[in-house]
């Protein structure tokens, strides 16, 4: 995946968690703070995705994404708010945004969304590669050099994971949930046996690297 995302956020340290998160794929994050600027910016650039905070300085985010709309240059929109009235979820879809996430959110989730809204426009590419080995979301096939590699399910939900966070430290428990969702009652050392076995599997053994007292990273150039 590799597409143009613009992060409207006033708060520094959610827009880097924004930017952390939706980097990873090879992504362009671009990061603004005021609503006003983001007009601008956005009337004249592409962008593939806007992650909209709805309070914002300057212009806020529904009055944004209301001139977008009326002009007919409203860009796949994502809403990222405190704001949890239905009234105000409500709005927001109606002004033509794609989804709606409420703070505090979790990034796996924030990148799960952004990845569907992504894949809807047919803005994901062709998949991830890292090195010599590459996955292809729509067909779930993974290839090393060429050569089909053959994966469990939960083998290839963890690389997905991986790979979609690139040099970004996941726990066990953040890999637990993505793998095997969040009602699996096992525990998290059945991570670490398909960890190893990826690492076999892909020649991965200096790529995953085990994060002490955490979980692991996939760690790319």
């Amino acid at each position: 995946m590799q597409a143009r995302i613009l992060i409207v956020e006033d708060d520094p340290d959610i827009a880097r968690l924004v930017g952390l998160t939706l980097g990873g794929d090879g992504n362009t994050c671009q990061t603004c703070g005021d609503g006003t600027e983001a007009l601008r910016l956005i009337q004249t650039n592409q962008y593939d995705l806007i992650i909209l905070d709805v309070m914002l300085p300057g212009l806020d985010g529904f009055s944004l994404a209301e001139t977008l709309r009326d002009s007919g240059a409203l860009p796949p929109v994502l809403f990222l708010t405190a704001r949890t009235e239905v009234a105000v979820r409500v709005r927001g879809l109606r002004l033509g945004a794609e989804d709606y996430l409420v703070k505090p959110f979790h990034p796996i989730e924030l990148q799960a969304r952004a990845d569907a809204i992504l894949r809807r426009h047919k803005k994901d590419g062709p998949g991830y590669r890292v090195l010599d080995v590459c996955l292809n979301p729509d067909t779930r096939q993974v290839e090393k050099a060429g050569q089909m590699v053959d994966l469990t399910p939960q083998e290839y939900e963890l690389l997905l994971m991986l790979m979609r966070h690139q040099n970004m430290a996941l726990s066990r428990e953040q890999l637990l949930e993505g793998a095997w969702g969040y009602d699996y009652l096992g525990g998290t050392r059945t991570v670490d046996m398909h960890i190893q076995r990826l690492r076999q599997k892909l020649g991965f053994e200096q790529v995953i690297k085990t994060v002490y007292k955490l979980g692991y990273r996939l760690e790319v150039p």
